[in-house]
């Protein structure tokens, strides 16, 4: 019986030690370049910024306070069209409750990069709402880090929870004051001071968080590749560099100067075009599906095994449907508003100097209908979704099998230095 009992206990312990490693999720950097491995198989990030607003809602709306019935009824119907593009993993930010992440998982195999924005867009510290976040506070630097300890606590055993991902371009929230989009500011080196402030508070809290999980990757989101240098020198116990980049049909020597600049890998957390052509006033699903389709090319060509950069692990498509809450924010919510915010020369197809031509409202590879009664919407996708459903078929196999295939050399090779 004794013995019985002394097995049975191993067996526990060994089975629970199997699971553990299954959803394991780290970061390595092979020979042929880094990638990411859930349990022991190399993953590649396709991914896709999701979010969840009916035509008349804006960010106040949450689906997560619908009834489970609409839940349901939204998820089923949005996740099959992701997974159908190739999607394996979305992007949301904390709200959502883990048993959704689980669902989403289990019931089509998509996982969730959970992003905790960090005071990108306020705070509030004793009962009181502030609107720009003071990194080197210290009430703000104890309030975030128990924020994200508090985050990790309650999804880390979550199934389909892939990494957590810290802020959205905090970086510009040094600059902006507002939370609309505006024209990407240059970096201003005055304020390198409040710079190493939000990285250093970045680096502390990974260190909090990895000292509950160390199951799953941390990133943040920086803003284009605004003050590398400091995030080299302050970020150390970050494991992945997660940038937001609008730069038109091609990202230039972004993952080179990552790669020079720092030995982490990148993740691509937003890019992307908008669907409506600022020259012509007219919707523009050519140019979008164009553009999105050469950022991609040059993802895949900067990843582990691609023969470039070699460092990057995938991306997030930004987005999967109109956001018509956008511009302007809290009003005229129930019209798709065609104004443009802000300029961009990467997007040559529509730019033209001195005026605005990036319409914030247009960015979703799926144009969005009108809801229900559960209140539930149908999207209509556009030629993007199709051209990017093409591209992921083709290229993620690949990549997968070029890691899988260098992997198992690499082993071969070590068997046989080792019988040597």
């Amino acid at each position: 019986m004794r013995k019985y009992h002394t097995i049975l206990v191993f067996f526990l312990i060994v089975s629970s030690n199997a699971l553990s490693q299954e959803g394991k999720v780290i970061v390595k950097k092979a020979t042929n370049g880094f990638l990411i491995q859930v349990g022991s198989k190399p993953f590649f990030v396709n991914g896709m910024n999701w979010d969840y607003y009916p035509i008349g809602t804006n960010f106040k709306y949450s689906l997560w306070q619908q009834p489970d019935k609409t839940i349901k009824e939204a998820l089923n119907y949005e996740m099959p069209l992701l997974r159908k593009m190739g999607v394996n993993t979305i992007r949301q930010y904390t709200g959502i409750p883990p048993e959704w992440i689980k669902y989403i998982f289990q019931n089509y195999g998509i996982y969730t990069v959970l992003n905790h924005p960090f005071g990108r867009y306020g705070l509030t510290l004793n009962g009181k709402w502030e609107s720009n976040t003071d990194y080197s506070n210290d009430l703000v630097r104890e309030t975030l880090v128990k924020e994200v300890e508090e985050m990790v606590f309650l999804y880390k055993s979550t199934p389909g929870l892939l990494m957590f991902l810290l802020g959205n371009e905090n970086n510009y929230g040094l600059f902006w004051q507002g939370a609309e989009t505006e024209n990407i500011p240059l970096e201003n080196r005055k304020s390198t001071t409040a710079a190493i402030n939000l990285y250093k508070l970045f680096n502390e809290a990974a260190i909090s968080m990895k000292a509950i999980d160390t199951n799953h990757p941390i990133a943040i989101c920086n803003g284009d590749l605004m003050f590398l240098d400091i995030i080299a020198m302050e970020c150390k116990e970050v494991d992945v560099l997660g940038v937001n980049i609008y730069r038109g049909l091609s990202f230039g020597d972004s993952f080179e100067k990552i790669k020079s600049s720092l030995n982490k890998p990148v993740m691509f957390t937003e890019f992307g075009a908008d669907a409506f052509n600022e020259i012509t006033k007219v919707e523009d699903q050519h140019n979008q599906a164009t553009c999105l389709v050469a950022n991609w090319k040059e993802i895949y060509a900067n990843a582990a095994g691609g023969g470039k950069a070699e460092n990057c692990i995938g991306g997030f498509t930004f987005q999967f449907s109109d956001g018509w809450w956008k511009s302007g924010q809290t009003k005229n919510l129930s019209t798709h508003d065609s104004t443009a915010s802000w300029s961009n020369g990467g997007y040559k197809y529509d730019y033209q100097k001195g005026l605005f031509n990036m319409n914030e409202e247009w960015f979703g590879v799926c144009a969005k209908g009108d809801s229900n009664t559960n209140g539930v919407y149908s999207l209509y996708p556009r030629a993007s979704y199709y051209e990017l459903k093409k591209l992921n078929k083709k290229y993620t196999h690949s990549i997968l099998k070029n890691v899988q295939y260098n992997q198992t050399k690499n082993v071969m090779r070590q068997k046989w230095l080792i019988n040597k």
